[in-house]
């Protein structure tokens, strides 16, 4: 007889371990394509769709609006339903969404098929990250968090890497009626992470802590059996735990048995859904709320922030290089905005002319070498989380560091400066995300995690609604108003990381 965390542990870590996370990897790079591939498209896109300023921002944000519109009915199916059906479905639903906006003809039509694809592809980003969790112990948790924070510098290596191979090339042709250009290939291939995660979680077991929230005790010892079986190279049956021990009665008996009819699904779906609002009533209750509240408004300021400088980071760099190829020695961040606001009221002529400098492979060459610091970085990190006094203060510093570098952007006048000071910024707040998230799937029990996560990235992802809404604005003001709104964003970020208290090694709830 053993409780979650003692059967867990005997598994070890393995063989299964590693194809999770292999699992894992496409999902969560699906995600990264989904939020970040139009950024890298736009420069070249531009050409083709006549985009101003504003709809660039609009085709920025659209994907996560679809995020945040989903969030709360993916959770509900994950805490009620399950993980492994969220993951599936997800993947390859999302792989359809992204395929229609490669099909896009127009801008309309692309910003419609990217709001979907936000739609789609918020439920099996924050599923994975709960699932991850659920089938490590202790001694491993932490390092899951990281390594989803791994996986997303993974994704956005390789993005950079992709559109520096593809897009400089000139494609042009037609299927039926359908017109497609080299970024309609770019955006198509973007759909393979999602297919590929699909398919792979049809190979793996529901996650045992989910089990046992729903009562399912022997489901999940059969979980538990097989990841043993995996790791060890033994048979089922040697597994040493044989019952499982939690807080909630088996709740086997009152499933129907055999094939269940509509009427018998209908039924059992709407006791579920009304069980799913009973579990969600303690995050409106202390402890819950208080530390939820501060976590939601920390991650909008934090994402807000963060992404209106990584997605307008490749737009930025293209600037860049064409004021270099073009003689104009001026690189600072007042050259970039004024640039790009007169290139948006320019002639046909001297847009082509940008189009085709766009099309360069050295315009995606800094990029790529912001994703791999951003990479090593997360490397360098790995080792120091195994240090609880380190972790508990890491937050604090992570936000007071990157309010003074995110307005460093401001006094950069050149690209490599630019590129220096934006790949540190992303990197530590790449990390303390993960540290963020770390702290959530300890502090809330697993009927709640899920769906307290995705409310987590829900605010997040209004942050970077709002934020590339409000960035063209502010750019339009004057140069120095976007860095002064950006560093306000941190400094306030920093303040509520004051009154959170970080221990992601604890035992799951």
């Amino acid at each position: 007889m053993a409780d979650f965390e003692t059967a867990i542990a005997e598994c070890g870590f393995g063989l299964f371990n590693v194809f999770i996370m292999l699992s894992a990897l496409p999902c969560l790079m699906g995600m990264v394509f989904s939020a970040a591939s139009i950024s890298f498209v736009l420069p070249t896109a531009e050409c083709d769709l006549g985009l101003s300023m504003q709809e660039k921002g609009i085709l920025f944000a659209i994907t996560y609006a679809g995020m945040i519109l989903s969030a709360v009915p993916w959770g509900f199916m994950a805490d009620t339903m399950g993980r492994r059906v969220v993951l599936i479905s997800g993947g390859w639903l999302d792989s359809i969404c992204v395929l229609c906006a490669a099909s896009s003809q127009n801008t309309t039509q692309l910003m419609v098929f990217k709001f979907f694809d936000g739609l789609i592809v918020c439920g099996p980003f924050a599923v994975v990250v709960s699932y991850l969790a659920e089938f490590h112990g202790k001694k491993h948790r932490p390092y899951m968090m990281l390594f989803v924070g791994l996986c997303v510098s993974v994704g956005a290596l390789v993005l950079p890497l992709m559109a520096y191979l593809l897009l400089p090339k000139h494609l042009k042709f037609n299927v039926l009626r359908l017109q497609f250009h080299t970024w309609h290939v770019f955006l198509a291939i973007t759909a393979v992470p999602s297919l590929l995660s699909g398919f792979l979680h049809i190979f793996l077991p529901e996650s045992p802590k989910f089990l046992m929230s729903q009562g399912n005790y022997s489901k999940a010892l059969k979980s538990l059996q097989f990841a043993y079986a995996l790791n060890k190279r033994k048979s089922r049956n040697s597994y040493p735990i044989t019952e499982l021990v939690d807080v909630r009665p088996d709740r086997e008996e009152d499933m129907p048995k055999g094939k269940l009819t509509l009427r018998q699904r209908f039924q059992l779906s709407k006791q579920r859904f009304v069980e799913g609002l009973q579990q969600l009533k303690p995050m409106c209750a202390s402890p819950y709320l208080a530390i939820s509240m501060r976590i939601y408004c920390l991650h909008f300021c934090q994402v807000m922030c963060v992404n209106s400088v990584r997605l307008w980071l490749p737009q930025i760099f293209a600037t860049m290089h064409t004021l270099e190829v073009r003689g104009v020695h001026d690189s600072s961040m007042c050259a970039v905005l004024k640039h790009n606001s007169e290139m948006s009221k320019a002639s046909s002529r001297l847009l082509k002319e940008e189009c085709d400098l766009s099309h360069d492979p050295n315009t995606y060459r800094d990029n790529i070498i912001v994703a791999c610091i951003c990479l090593f970085g997360y490397c360098l990190f790995f080792p120091i989380f195994r240090i609880q006094i380190v972790v508990r203060h890491l937050l604090k510093v992570c936000m007071f560091v990157c309010t003074f570098l995110v307005g460093g952007l401001y006094f950069s006048q050149s690209a490599t400066a630019t590129l220096v000071i934006a790949a540190i910024y992303l990197t530590i707040m790449g990390v303390s995300a993960s540290t963020v998230i770390g702290m959530c799937v300890v502090e809330f029990p697993t009927l709640m995690r899920t769906m307290v996560i995705l409310l987590i990235m829900t605010c997040g992802r209004l942050g970077s609604l709002v934020g590339n809404m409000l960035l063209p604005l502010f750019m339009k003001m004057n140069c120095w108003a976007p860095f002064v709104y950006l560093s306000t964003l941190m400094l306030i970020a920093f303040i509520i990381s004051l009154f959170l208290r970080i221990d992601i090694q604890q035992a799951i709830n």
